[in-house]
């Protein structure tokens, strides 16, 4: 089940560094993104908004 916080789906995707790393990012969207697949919320990150611009994003407890 996708997480979802007042009308944005939290995305996941695998991307490369340039050091040739791999890294899992999450994101925010309220469409669907070109890649990245709908996830739940980890269990070690509590979600935030921006007050300014009203995007929430995932932050550490």
């Amino acid at each position: 089940m996708a997480f979802t916080h007042e009308g944005w789906t939290l995305y996941t995707r695998d991307v490369t560094l340039k050091g040739g790393r791999n890294q899992t990012i999450y994101f925010f969207s309220k469409r669907t993104p070109k890649s990245g697949s709908p996830c739940d919320k980890p269990s070690n990150y509590m979600v935030g908004v921006n007050k300014r611009t009203g995007l929430p994003y995932l932050k550490k407890k």
